[in-house]
């Protein structure tokens, strides 16, 4: 197999249609055979349609479905979203992402019908097929022959009801979800300390910290709106250390940044340990009276980190900087800090979490007011999905197959013919077993594995391989869904109806204020239509949201004697008081009625004993090293305007205006050392794979090392995916990849052309490039393309237009081509080609023509120059929210304007979300300096 299509040859039979009975509301209901479904199992879901299109302008009370900050959202049909600003995570802030929702949303890409072989069908047909090769495929080869794939995307409810399914009634153990990719480490870390998966503190503890420590957390980018919490916190004596390879815009706030060697986390903090005990820094009464295995975590923290000096070698750090943050660390009793992908994303992210808990038990900072250790979570519900037993090895309510009773408990709860007796596969297994067979029939939901997962080139193998791949989905094209042989239309954002969790544990609603698109149902409509058909449709007789929720409430509380997770006081909660919930944080019981803000804060935590533990962590070098064949350490992350591999927010054009290619950061050292220069196309030459994208030189970054984007997949690029260069390698306790140490070799991508291409919507010419990347703009489609072979402009420019051109430039001697097709006065497309190196324009002025019915004379004349001469050249936009652009920021600089506020007076750049003030604050700096130099002094 090629990876790229499957077979249908090889499929198994698939069922015929089973007959529809009626359609109402948009909503199917059907008999399926030797069994009746009540329409009850659809009320709940019919009524709230009517609903919402009774009141399409009603604002709506929901919670933005981008990162783990859970910002509160208001929202309405058609009109722009705001922020919430009774919501306690973000009081009404939003950043440019959660700002562009109201952009990202209608039927335009959208997965609208069920399919199975591609061929749409009715839904009691895609029903019928699915609960046929689940059955089929358990009676031949056993329950270890079906997975689930989940997301963080999901709702808690359709998290619970897949858990149900594949665990208490499929039997299946193989049940995991996309948050073992950024957060299972945190989660293994906080049970070996805590006794249980807890986050401690709150987000109004990174307010109140006088020290705040922040640990391979890019939050400026990554989680804006918390970022500028912690921005607005800072006064007189407060403190901030940031603790990450590369400096990046977060950094702004450090008053020390520690670049440290990538991989050395727990080395620095097992000598922070040491150092705290040298110093009389302890807090010996609270080690003695909560906490156990404190003798043996500081003997494998001297024997690692035996000196300051032997901490600062071995990470790669000036022993003045590491001694003054251990300094700060001892003396400061609120300190917090704040962990998260540059910790988790590691070959031993649960050792590195717990180093860091070991400082924290060892001065007694556990959830106490501004002062206690705080992952910080990737996606929106990721902390709901544990809640649930969305990890392989968990199970519902935060029990455990280890934990004796646990099992019996849950089973009896849910009456279960046979609950999965063991853990099951985790991701990267979970995709190596299908690779090899043993899974015959996988369910991905609102995830895409064939870009996230580390080695992708054998998981899209893997994927090829399956005999029946399931996805549901909003989203029609992805990568993921290029190997579906049934497709399921999911409900997406402003359709979903249920909760979520945040990072801080603060349950909130996610509401419903569009009606259903297409024929797109809820996930847990789905997987309850799906057990109906297996026969068990009493264990899944759901009307709504709420009926899901309250029996995860019960489950929760239920013979609960010591689980932190609680939400028996939210169990008893009428239709219409879930539809009204507030955020609340658990947990929420008889002891605490209106949710708990801090857990922990007494000393008492989840262990057997009710005593936390140290764990002795010998810290361990990343797997994959360089060598001379891959010298160049790879690290990888997200960018500040897009998110994971951007099926949302690649659907809306100002998000890509702040990086709108794959690009490399690299010292400039290391491009001098190579002969290549910032701008031109670079490849990434791994082990299994490869990397193209810009080349940027950046200072901030370490030399030896690079920098790539996570989010570009094949369809918006041709060879751009990270985990192409990351192996396969994961921590051995959570089993989370290290997906931020690869290895590669950085070389130039020889290209003699390189060409932007601008069309209308759904146009249909062909165009041949080496190397491409889509760019979505608005009202039209760019690609940005480059190639090594010389170009035919002539033969090329009537076939990637669609048509002959119109108007026409063609300088051959400098390699130079524009050309332009027009219909009736609309422009339809645009060919702009350079020689690699030249210079190509800004394409904004360009786009905005394709949204005019005619084009004035001398528009059309300036459409080959590629601007109009009367419009100003604003620059690569920097502030995303105002769209404001570096010539405007320098020419406003140069008018006076000397400080970042300044700028937001004239202009408004950084005045909403923030994410741009790292980037304004370092123009202005390099403006002074520039005088500085101008002035010779």
């Amino acid at each position: 197999m090629d990876g790229t299509s499957k077979e249908p040859a090889t499929k198994p039979d698939l069922p015929s249609p089973t007959t529809v009975c009626a359609l109402e509301f948009g909503l199917f209901l059907w008999h399926l055979p030797g069994q009746t479904v009540s329409p009850r199992a659809l009320s709940g879901t019919r009524t709230r349609e009517a609903r919402v299109n009774d009141k399409p302008n009603k604002v709506c009370k929901t919670t933005c479905p981008y990162c783990g900050v859970g910002c509160g959202v208001e929202a309405r049909d058609g009109a722009p979203v705001l922020g919430d600003r009774q919501h306690p995570a973000n009081f009404g802030r939003l950043c440019v992402k959660g700002s562009s929702l109201h952009e990202t949303l209608g039927e335009t890409g959208r997965l609208l019908y069920p399919k199975i072989n591609r061929q749409r069908v009715a839904w009691s047909q895609a029903i019928s097929a699915v609960a046929d090769a689940v059955r089929a495929s358990i009676a031949r080869y056993g329950t270890d022959s079906v997975a689930f794939y989940l997301s963080g995307q999901l709702l808690t409810e359709d998290y619970y009801v897949a858990n149900k399914l594949a665990k208490g009634f499929l039997g299946t153990p193989h049940v995991d979800t996309n948050s073992r990719l950024c957060m299972s480490s945190a989660v293994a870390a906080h049970k070996r300390a805590f006794g249980a998966d807890v986050v401690p503190g709150c987000y109004e503890d990174l307010e109140l910290a006088d020290l705040l420590v922040l640990v391979g957390s890019n939050a400026a980018w990554n989680h804006p709106i918390l970022y500028q919490r912690m921005k607005d916190a800072a006064r007189d004596g407060r403190k901030v250390v940031v603790i990450d390879p590369r400096q990046t815009a977060t950094s702004e706030l450090a008053d020390i940044h520690l670049s440290l060697k990538p991989g050395s986390d727990a080395l620095l903090f097992n000598g922070l340990l040491s150092w705290l005990a040298s110093h009389d820094a302890l807090d010996q009464d609270y080690i003695e009276r909560h906490c156990s295995g404190f003798q043996g975590a500081l003997e494998a923290a001297g024997a690692s980190a035996p000196s300051l000096e032997a901490v600062a070698e071995g990470c790669d750090l000036a022993v003045a900087d590491v001694e003054r943050f251990f300094r700060w660390f001892a003396e400061t009793a609120r300190t917090v800090t704040v962990f998260s992908q540059g910790v988790n994303q590691s070959s031993s992210g649960t050792d590195k979490g717990n180093a860091i808990i070991n400082c924290h038990l060892a001065t007694g900072r556990v959830g106490k007011p501004g002062a206690s250790p705080f992952s910080i979570t990737g996606q929106p519900n990721a902390m709901g999905g544990r809640e649930v037993g969305g990890l392989a090895n968990t199970l519902a309510a935060h029990m455990n197959y280890e934990t004796p009773g646990d099992a019996e408990r849950v089973a009896h709860f849910w009456d279960s013919p046979g609950l999965a007796n063991g853990p099951g596969y985790k991701a990267v297994d979970l995709f190596d077993a299908v690779h090899r067979g043993q899974i015959k029939v996988l369910w991905i939901m609102a995830t895409n594995p064939a870009v996230s997962l580390p080695n992708n080139a054998r998981v899209r193998e893997a994927l090829a391989r399956c005999p029946t791949v399931i996805v549901s989905d909003c989203t029609a094209d992805t990568d993921t869904a290029a190997y579906a042989d049934i497709l399921l239309p999911a409900a997406g954002w402003g359709e979903k109806d249920g909760t979520v969790t945040n990072s801080e544990r603060r349950i909130s609603r996610q509401r419903r204020f569009l009606p259903l698109a297409g024929e797109a149902r809820p996930d847990w409509w789905i997987m309850s239509s799906v057990a109906r058909e297996l026969g068990y449709g009493d264990a899944f007789d759901y009307n709504c949201p709420a009926d899901i929720f309250r029996e995860h409430a019960r489950l929760s509380a239920f013979e609960n004697t010591a689980r932190p997770f609680d939400l028996g006081g939210l169990s008893g909660l009428s239709n219409d008081q879930y539809e009204s919930l507030e955020p609340i944080q658990w947990p929420v019981n008889d002891r605490f009625p209106s949710g708990r803000t801090r857990i922990f804060d007494d000393g008492q935590f989840a262990t057997t004993d009710g005593r936390a533990g140290f764990v002795a962590i010998q810290p361990q070098a990343p797997v994959t090293k360089a060598d001379t064949d891959y010298p160049m350490i790879v690290n990888s992350g997200r960018i500040r305007d897009q998110w994971h591999t951007m099926t949302r927010t690649g659907r809306a054009a100002r998000l890509w205006q702040h990086r709108a290619e794959p690009f490399i950061d690299v010292h400039p050292n290391d491009l001098e050392k190579r002969g290549l220069n910032a701008g031109q196309l670079g490849r990434l030459q791994g082990p299994a794979g490869e990397f193209i994208g810009r080349i940027q030189a950046v200072t901030e970054q370490r030399e030896g090392e690079v920098f790539i984007p996570i989010h570009w997949n094949q369809q918006f690029s041709a060879q751009a995916l990270a985990s192409d260069l990351m192996a396969a390698v994961v921590d051995p306790v959570s089993g989370q990849p290290e997906s931020k140490h690869g290895v590669a070799r950085l070389e130039a991508f020889e290209a003699r052309w390189e060409a932007r291409l601008l069309c209308r919507p759904g146009h249909t010419g062909l165009w041949q490039a080496d190397q491409w990347s889509k760019v979505p703009l608005d009202g039209c489609e760019s690609w940005w393309l480059a190639g090594k072979d010389e170009a035919d402009w002539s033969d090329w420019a009537a076939r990637w237009l669609g048509g002959t051109p119109q108007l026409e430039m063609s300088d051959a001697a400098a390699g130079r081509y524009r050309a332009a097709r027009f219909h009736q006065g609309r422009l339809l497309a645009v060919l702009i080609a350079e020689p690699a190196g030249g210079s190509l324009p800004d394409l904004a002025w360009l786009a905005q023509c394709f949204t005019r019915d005619e084009l004035t004379a001398g528009e059309r004349r300036a459409i080959l120059a590629g601007r109009d001469a009367e419009q100003p050249d604003i620059g690569p936009v920097v502030c995303s929210c105002f769209q404001v652009g570096e010539k405007q920021i320098d020419a406003a600089i140069r008018d006076g304007a000397d400080s970042v506020d300044a700028l937001g007076a004239a202009m408004k750049c950084g005045t909403n979300c923030g994410s741009c003030v790292p980037e304004l604050k370092k123009r202005v700096e390099q403006a002074r300096i520039d005088d500085l130099e101008a002035a010779g002094k």
